[in-house]
């Protein structure tokens, strides 16, 4: 008897769920008023969907900006400690950014910097 009353009792929470879910969403949807659905204080009609596809030609640029978003994460801890370490530690960045510039070279001669 007490497995039928957990079962029952999981479909009921489950259901819940569902119902809750299908509430929040039906109350969060994009209105099809075009005053509610119009960009924030811009006052222009929206040409195309706010979730639309960007060209590919952007993907190659945010990579070489990551790229270099990430060097920037290791040059910070690195300041702090290469006075201590000494040569090494400039040999080693001096590498790394060899490895960056190896990978700008190569963007660049994909042509991932032309705009055109």
């Amino acid at each position: 008897m007490s497995v039928y009353l957990g079962l029952a009792m999981s479909l009921l929470v489950a259901a819940a769920g569902v119902a809750g879910l299908y509430a929040l969403h039906r109350l969060s949807a994009v209105a099809n008023n075009p005053l509610v659905s119009k960009p924030f204080a811009s006052g222009w009609i929206p040409e195309q969907h706010a979730l639309s596809r960007y060209h590919a030609r952007y993907y190659p640029v945010t990579l070489v900006f990551l790229a270099f978003d990430v060097e920037m994460l290791f040059m910070y801890p690195w300041a702090v400690v290469v006075a201590r370490l000494g040569a090494s530690a400039v040999i080693e960045m001096f590498v790394f950014l060899g490895v960056l510039m190896a990978g700008v070279v190569w963007a660049w001669r994909e042509g991932a910097f032309k705009w055109a």
